[in-house]
């Protein structure tokens, strides 16, 4: 056996797709959605989904609403927009990567006008200037501001507290919106302290979920400018799903059946560790995958994209080599150790030569130590057989965090 024939055998076993979302979907969650179908009419279906709306909102640490939709993370998007504005009306969009552009484009093929602050790929928000932008808009124009708190192309992480505070102090009536499909069950969230009006999520990360769930929690204030319009798209309107009178009425149709079984394993493995300790636990894996990566970075190329500690999320790391390092370690890494990254999504065209020197690892959901200083090994391996340039000790100070705990 040749030593490509070797390499090419080490991919085998169990593969780890360490992509940011979706993410690792755990065995629990797997074998509770292998079932039959069960009735959606009447029986345990119905009594177990009511149980589900209460655990949703611990995890958002919200006594508001939430609607549940059949949806991606862009559904939740639009189902924001369409219970809260009418073409016409203005936002303020707060760009820190690629998904917030996104959300930005949505609100524009609906009609609604849209004033952009962009604080770049490699920086948070920063709540001074949208105070200022508040502060300019005396005619009251702008109904509600979109903050990406995680944008899963960066993985900036922006400070909403201070947002809030920011809002609070121009004296302006605009509705905060907040993208935390990246960050929610990973980053901290407290949507009732910090006066976060929308949050809008997706089962695929932090859920620990297969991709097609969406959700919308939402304050009394947005259920109130949700009554102010004069006509909201049938199924998005969130105003029965969050209050049905009837169990159809909480999907405006047939029920999501074996994603919501999934859904029930997947907030019993969350609460049953304690949300606090999910935080912690997604905060020390990040905090050792920067330990590994700052010493790649003290005799290479290689770069985190976020340089404050501050600003990163806790459930991605955005990086970068000189293309096509990324591209190339990407490929050997799957072919030879069973793993697979995240592109550079955002940070360049595809076109671009340059989109070949991005790359991501997602850690979010379901992820333990082994699985991250697996993965770090692995793109050591990888860097070694590219001759990738980068400093030594990366492993030993991943593990070095690890252990302190």
């Amino acid at each position: 056996m040749g030593a490509s024939d070797i390499q090419g055998a080490l991919a085998g076993g169990r593969s780890y797709l360490a992509i940011p979302g979706p993410s690792v979907v755990p065995d629990r969650v797997q074998n509770a959605m292998h079932r039959a179908s069960p009735n959606i009419y009447a029986g345990p279906l119905i009594d177990m989904v009511e149980t589900l709306i209460p655990d949703l909102k611990r995890v958002a640490r919200t006594q508001a609403h939430v609607a549940i939709y059949i949806a991606n993370g862009h559904g939740a998007w639009e189902a924001a927009f369409a219970n809260t504005l009418a073409p016409g009306d203005t936002v303020l969009a707060l760009i820190t990567g690629r998904f917030g552009l996104g959300w930005a484009e949505m609100a524009r093929a609906m009609g609604i006008e849209v004033e952009v602050i962009d604080f770049g790929r490699a920086a948070p928000i920063d709540p001074s200037r949208v105070e200022e932008a508040l502060r300019a808009d005396t005619g009251r124009r702008i109904k509600a501001v979109l903050a990406t708190h995680v944008d899963t192309s960066t993985s900036a992480l922006s400070d909403m507290p201070a947002l809030r505070a920011a809002i609070d102090a121009a004296g302006h009536p605009a509705l905060l919106m907040a993208d935390c499909i990246a960050s929610f069950a990973c980053d901290r969230m407290e949507m009732d302290a910090w006066g976060v009006d929308i949050i809008v999520t997706g089962s695929q990360k932090g859920l620990m979920m297969p991709p097609g769930l969406g959700f919308v929690f939402f304050s009394d204030k947005a259920a109130e400018a949700r009554r102010r319009l004069a006509r909201v798209s049938p199924y998005w309107d969130w105003t029965l799903r969050a209050k049905p009178g009837e169990f159809y009425q909480y999907f405006f149709g047939t029920a999501p059946t074996h994603h919501l079984h999934g859904l029930r394993a997947a907030l019993d493995m969350i609460h049953e560790e304690g949300i606090e300790a999910v935080w912690a636990r997604h905060d020390l894996l990040a905090r050792a995958i920067w330990a590994a990566c700052d010493k790649w970075a003290e005799g290479g190329a290689l770069r985190i994209n976020m340089p404050d500690p501050r600003h990163r999320s806790r459930a991605v790391t955005a990086l970068s080599v000189p293309a096509p390092g990324a591209s190339d370690l990407r490929a050997w890494l799957e072919a030879h150790a069973g793993v697979t990254l995240g592109v550079g999504l955002g940070m360049a065209e595809p076109s671009d030569p340059a989109w070949h020197g991005f790359f991501r690892i997602g850690h979010m959901g379901h992820v333990n130590a082994h699985m991250v200083l697996g993965v770090l090994g692995s793109i050591e391996a990888g860097m070694a057989a590219l001759d990738i340039p980068r400093g030594t000790g990366a492993i030993g100070a991943a593990a070095a965090v690890i252990a302190k705990g």
